[in-house]
C-alpha cells in the first residue's frame, strides 16, 4: 500500500492546479492508509481558521469494522430519502445520473472505506440561522482539508445524514459526550483509477453580480450584454 513517504512530494502541487482538477472522488480502493498518512491529512486540517480561534474541533477516526457498518448504515436510510428527490430532479439527466449511480455505489461500500473520519465540534449549534452558519463555519474548512488534491488518499465530505448523529439518543458507536456534535462523515481512502481531472463549471460571469443580484456586468467581459 502507498505509505506517507510515497505520497509527501503530492503536498507540493500548486494550488490553482489542485483547485482546478479536484472532484468529489467517491470510489475508493480498499487498500489501507496508513495512521501517518491519516496523522498527516489531520495536522493540515487543524491549520483551517475557525471562529474566534476557539479550535474546537475533535476528530473520530474509524477503522472497527462494526462502527464502519453501523456509520454505512445510518448512512444508507438518509441516502434512500434523499435520493427519492434526487432521482425526480435528475430525470432526463445523463451527467446527474451518472453521478447518482456513483453516490450509490459510495452508499453501497461505505463500510469498505479502509478509514471513516468523524469530524465534530465542541458545543452545539446555536437555533437561528446565521448563528448556525457560524457554528458549522468552524469546522467545514478543517473538513475540506484532510482529503488534499495532491496527496493521494480522497474522498468527499458526508454531511447529508450528520442530523442522524446528532441531538437525540446519542448513537453508541459515536461515543462521544453529549457537548460533542459529529458534523460530518468522510470516507478516506485511495481513488480508483485517479479520479480527477478537469472540471465542468458554469462560468463565473454567469454566477457573479455587482452591488444588487441580477446586475451580471462582467457577462459583457466576453462579448455578452449584461444585465444592467
Amino acid at each position: 500500500m502507498p505509505e506517507l513517504a510515497e505520497v509527501v512530494d503530492g503536498f507540493q502541487m500548486p494550488l490553482a492546479e489542485a483547485m482546478r482538477t479536484q472532484r468529489a472522488v467517491r470510489r475508493l480502493k480498499l487498500d489501507p492508509v496508513d495512521d501517518e498518512t491519516v496523522l498527516e491529512l489531520l495536522r493540515l486540517a487543524v491549520r483551517a481558521p475557525t471562529g474566534s480561534n476557539a479550535q474546537g474541533w475533535e476528530f473520530l477516526v474509524v477503522r472497527d469494522p462494526d462502527v464502519k457498518h453501523q456509520l454505512a448504515r445510518l448512512n444508507r436510510q438518509a441516502w434512500s430519502l434523499y435520493r427519492r428527490m434526487a432521482r425526480s430532479r435528475a430525470r432526463g439527466d445523463i451527467s446527474q445520473a451518472r453521478i447518482l449511480a456513483a453516490v450509490q455505489w459510495q452508499a453501497d461500500h461505505f463500510e469498505d472505506a479502509p478509514v471513516i473520519v468523524v469530524a465534530c465540534l465542541k458545543g452545539r449549534s446555536y437555533p437561528m440561522n446565521m448563528g448556525r452558519a457560524a457554528y458549522y463555519g468552524s469546522i467545514f474548512p478543517a473538513v475540506q482539508k484532510p482529503a488534499p488534491r495532491g496527496a493521494g488518499p480522497r474522498a468527499r465530505g458526508r454531511t447529508h445524514h450528520a442530523p442522524a448523529l446528532v441531538p437525540g439518543p446519542r448513537p453508541a458507536h459515536a461515543d462521544a459526550p453529549k457537548n460533542v456534535t459529529p458534523c460530518a462523515v468522510i470516507p478516506l481512502g485511495w481513488p480508483m483509477g485517479g479520479g480527477y481531472g478537469p472540471t465542468t463549471r458554469r462560468p463565473v460571469e454567469e454566477v457573479t453580480h455587482l452591488d444588487r443580484y441580477g446586475n451580471r456586468v462582467f457577462l459583457g467581459l466576453d462579448g455578452h450584454a449584461g444585465d444592467a
